[in-house]
């Protein structure tokens, strides 16, 4: 994937002046900034769209930063666009995509307030950026670093949803005669599960979650291994209790992938949250009402040790994802 590590990351951080009125600096495991407004906190996500289909490049461009704004317990509000391509780009190509990026900030009522389209000789293919911006008010704030021992770790979605969809829409051959033609079709129209924008806001709104994260680049091994660490908490997983979406066990022994990688699948639109035992049920009916399920799949617990639970046996949790999300889509026909 296309991220730097986190020593690397650090070093880059480290540049960046303090300031009183910022409440969540720039930090790693962290997907959303906020800072003061008077008696509001100001929530702000930017993120980068590059290497997806194109008759769905607008919708990722507003979706990848809003879901991250809505972890935070913030509703989107508004938003700016930087649309970039090669100078080869055709007029046609630009304004298919902003039609779409339109759309996709109408659908989540997000209003586009300033922008920048170019084309560069730099470049090789489209590339656009979002920023994203949203009100909260402060007892709704939700942060990775609000987990406590005890607390459920619940997932809202199977695990690589994103990463097979992704792979019908870029190799729709291959996956017909993996997952069947029909199989196949069906998948290629859950792109919409790559959002997470109204499950974030509504588990905010009901107040039954403390700590949430996008098991994005790195799936759950990156984002239960930031929330343990932003929150200082360790994690207690059971194998068992993980849903799978059941295409991604066939492309597991197609592809010869391991249980580790399995767990790092990027599954773009799944959330790993902290809920509260007692809020448990309460969890389970908003996303009831929203047609998703609620897997609670382990636990934070007390010190740092980070362990998984696989057929009755104890092993450490991976501490660094291997996703071969990009792999599996980059293969020839």
């Amino acid at each position: 994937m296309g991220k730097l590590d986190n020593k690397q990351l650090q070093k880059l951080l480290n540049y960046i002046k303090t300031n009183d009125q910022i409440i969540v600096p720039p930090m790693i495991g962290y997907d959303a900034g906020v800072h003061r407004i008077g008696n509001q906190l100001l929530v702000v996500s930017t993120d980068p769209c590059t290497g997806v289909p194109q008759e769905w490049f607008g919708w990722f461009l507003i979706n990848y930063a809003a879901s991250d704004l809505s972890l935070f317990g913030a509703k989107p509000q508004f938003c700016t666009i930087n649309l970039l391509g090669p100078k080869s780009t055709e007029m046609a190509v630009f304004e298919e995509v902003m039609k779409q990026t339109c759309a996709a900030a109408d659908e989540q009522d997000i209003a586009i307030v300033r922008g920048h389209t170019g084309m560069y000789d730099s470049l090789k293919e489209l590339l656009g950026v979002c920023t994203v911006y949203g009100l909260v008010d402060p007892d709704k704030l939700v942060t990775p670093r609000n987990a406590t021992p005890g607390d459920l770790i619940m997932c809202t979605k199977p695990i690589g949803i994103e990463t097979v969809t992704n792979f019908v829409l870029t190799h729709p051959k291959r996956a017909a005669e993996l997952f069947g033609a029909k199989r196949a079709q069906e998948l290629g129209g859950m792109v919409k599960m790559q959002s997470c924008v109204k499950e974030a806001q509504q588990l905010a709104q009901a107040g039954c979650v403390k700590a949430m994260h996008d098991a994005t680049e790195g799936g759950l091994v990156t984002a239960l291994n930031e929330l343990s660490e932003a929150s200082k908490v360790g994690i207690k997983v059971d194998w068992e209790n993980i849903p799978i979406q059941k295409e991604v066990r066939v492309l597991k022994e197609h592809f010869c992938l391991s249980d580790e990688q399995i767990l790092a699948l990027s599954s773009t639109g799944t959330i790993l949250a902290a809920v509260s035992p007692s809020l448990k049920q309460r969890a389970v009916e908003v996303l009831k009402q929203l047609g998703l399920c609620a897997y609670f799949i382990g636990e934070f617990t007390e010190g740092k040790s980070r362990v998984l639970m696989k057929e009755e046996k104890t092993s450490i949790f991976p501490a660094s994802a291997e996703d071969v999300y990009t792999r599996l889509l980059a293969i020839q026909e």
